[in-house]
């Protein structure tokens, strides 16, 4: 159960609109949510945490990850998408056990909160119903907020609408569930039309890995021409579309997500932060893959900030920590809630050690650059969700299990 709880006379960082850094400032928690951000806050019924040379700001948001691969991390880190496929999806991925999927879900969610990631959206591996309520358990006992997608198979006929409609039920406050199906870019159109009037039906967001082909070269366009574009679709990638896809994007009001560090290095095409910014196009970060690369969000605002230089449009490290933050939220339909310090929302926090060595320097000059630029999971102190504290004085307080990971990992690569 949370408490009321005073961060007193931190370095804090919010943003929205945009990442602003003031100092000394106090944020009071109030039955889960932001109640007051300001300087010399009073509360009678709060724990005081000193915040004296820390940062405070809002917990990060990553808005793809396939939590499951934490089983299988590294195994992908020097091969092609089409290698990736054949490791992972054929050869791992049949022999994928519901205790295999509980096993990466928990280990990976607790090493998102243990870098200050507060909420995931875990495209989950659901070939059947045991693996998604595995998935689904695993976030619970974790403690992290997630957008669960039930994901659909990728060999294989898609899940049956009574196993998607089990899965929603399985929703509590801080796990919430959209469908994950194959998309336009891969699956023919009727059974797109079937897939995404189920997640209306239920009332569940879109989140879909798209780009141009194999099946449908423009597959944006093929939605709008269906009457499936809309405001509740989270794509994911889009390295290969055309600008003029985006901007079908943008004006329906829908959310991307790019993974850049394993857009790089799987070759999924040119970086693609640069065209969504020029487009206007509302933009949030995902690690994606541990079985490619690191899991952490610092690594991936780095990422993405070197990824940026490839282009027309000068992104910057207050544009990509937006983009970890706030705006995230917003490209998976969660910004009413979580990203910023706005009073009422969900304290989802995170606070940094700005006196520890490879900070000190920057955070005087320029926090946001800092943060962006020069911190790592190594720094963080204190995580909380929801106004609870699942991390404090650098320790995580829910305790992992090494060891089913390594018995799944034996199964899945032997």
């Amino acid at each position: 159960m949370a408490v009321d709880l005073l961060l007193r006379g931190g370095l804090v960082i919010d943003t929205e609109p945009s990442p602003v850094a003031m100092s000394g400032v106090d944020v009071l928690v109030s039955d889960g949510r932001i109640a007051a951000v300001g300087p010399g806050l009073v509360s009678e019924s709060a724990t005081v945490i000193d915040c004296t040379g820390r940062i405070v700001l809002p917990g990060f948001v990553d808005t793809h990850r396939h939590l499951w691969q934490t089983v299988l991390r590294s195994v992908a880190s020097d091969v092609s998408l089409g290698q990736y496929i054949d490791v992972v999806l054929r050869s791992a991925g049949p022999r994928v056990r519901p205790e295999d999927v509980h096993a990466g879900t928990f280990a990976g969610a607790l090493e998102c909160l243990d870098s200050g990631i507060t909420t995931v959206q875990d495209y989950a591996y659901s070939p059947t119903f045991a693996h998604a309520s595995a998935s689904v358990s695993a976030l619970q006992a974790s403690g992290i907020r997630a957008l669960f997608g039930y994901g659909q198979p990728v060999f294989g006929p898609a899940s049956a609408a009574s196993d998607v409609a089990r899965a929603a039920e399985l929703a509590d406050s801080l796990v919430s569930t959209a469908l994950a199906p194959m998309g336009p870019s891969f699956a023919e159109m009727d059974e797109v039309v079937r897939t995404w009037e189920l997640a209306r039906g239920l009332g569940m967001r879109v989140v879909v890995h798209v780009g141009n082909g194999p099946t449908a070269g423009a597959p944006i366009s093929a939605l709008k021409a269906a009457g499936l574009l809309s405001s509740a679709i989270t794509f994911v990638h889009g390295n290969s579309l055309e600008d003029a896809e985006l901007s079908l994007i943008a004006s329906a009001g829908a959310g991307v997500s790019i993974a850049p560090a394993v857009e790089a290095r799987m070759g999924h095409g040119g970086p693609v932060v640069g065209r969504l910014r020029r487009l206007g196009v509302t933009t949030g970060l995902g690690v994606d893959v541990v079985s490619a690369v690191a899991g952490d969000m610092f690594s991936l605002m780095r990422a993405t900030l070197m990824s940026a230089s490839f282009g027309d449009v000068h992104v910057t490290p207050a544009d990509v920590l937006r983009m970890a933050t706030v705006e995230g939220a917003a490209a998976i339909g969660m910004d009413d809630r979580i990203g910023s310090l706005r009073v009422g929302k969900q304290a989802d926090l995170v606070v940094l050690r700005a006196n520890d060595v490879n900070l000190v320097g920057g955070v005087a000059h320029d926090p946001v650059n800092a943060v962006v630029t020069a911190a790592h999971p190594g720094n963080v102190e204190l995580v909380m969700v929801g106004g609870r504290v699942v991390k404090r004085d650098g320790r995580l307080l829910t305790a992992g299990d090494p060891d089913a990971v390594l018995a799944s990992a034996a199964h899945l690569v032997a």
